[in-house]
């Protein structure tokens, strides 16, 4: 589809801008063959795109403070990804599937459409579970205190002076002995947005999901199921 973006980043840059030297003939009429050939196609397009596949109680806006560094989009994004992604790897710790950045558009009140979610979710970023020693995890949890919050799941912390504290990772205490599966997105962990740890790991396996699929996949099975997308403020990122 056009409306796609390939990714988080673009490395395209401006290498010429006058207009001069691209100047149009604005005497040519519209090719009424290619209108033709192109209209069915959009309208197909259109309405693939309209279609209603989940019904929310809230707006769910991707706003936060810094008094309140979660959001309630954040948390439905980051649980529902989560809980995809857990058919296809039961062991995952906790999620980190992108950053604030990463949601464009707050998610409406009301009937939620396929727009709607290639809107929030524009890239065609891929699902991977990191394999991160315990004495690194603290790394990750520095930059997401560092930067007032992030998305996250079955991760609970407060923020003291940016760093992270009193951390409880799906419920217990961070273990530094411990080796934790983090999932997160392919673009965080080729070293997007600057997170830390993830780029220099091996030990990871890709679930083959999209995120933007995860999030289709968990709406669409929500409306199945005659349950209302629903979200609320937590307290899984607090400040200490």
């Amino acid at each position: 589809m056009a409306c796609i973006i390939a990714s988080c980043s673009s490395g395209y840059k401006v290498v010429k801008s006058s207009r001069s030297d691209y100047s149009i003939n604005q005497d040519l009429s519209a090719d009424s063959n290619i209108i033709k050939k192109y209209l069915p196609y959009k309208a197909k397009l259109d309405a693939e795109m309209s279609q209603v596949i989940g019904r929310s109680a809230v707006l769910m806006s991707k706003k936060s403070s810094d008094t309140l560094p979660e959001s309630l989009l954040s948390n439905f994004f980051s649980d529902a990804v989560l809980q995809q992604a857990l058919k296809l790897d039961a062991d995952i710790d906790f999620a980190l599937p992108s950053t604030k950045g990463g949601l464009r558009v707050d998610l409406p009140k009301g009937n939620v459409t396929v727009s709607n979610v290639f809107e929030l979710m524009p890239f065609e970023n891929e699902l991977v579970v990191f394999n991160v020693k315990g004495t690194e995890v603290q790394s990750i949890l520095n930059f997401i205190a560092s930067t007032n919050g992030q998305p996250v799941s079955r991760l609970k912390m407060k923020i003291s002076n940016k760093l992270a504290v009193d951390v409880l990772i799906n419920g217990k205490p961070l273990d530094p002995n411990k080796t934790y599966r983090i999932l997160t997105s392919d673009y965080i962990g080729g070293g997007g947005d600057n997170v830390p740890v993830f780029k220099g790991i091996t030990e990871k396996k890709v679930l083959g999901l999209k995120i933007r699929d995860a999030l289709l996949n968990h709406i669409k099975e929500s409306e199945a199921r005659g349950k209302t997308l629903n979200a609320e403020l937590d307290g899984r990122i607090t400040k200490a």
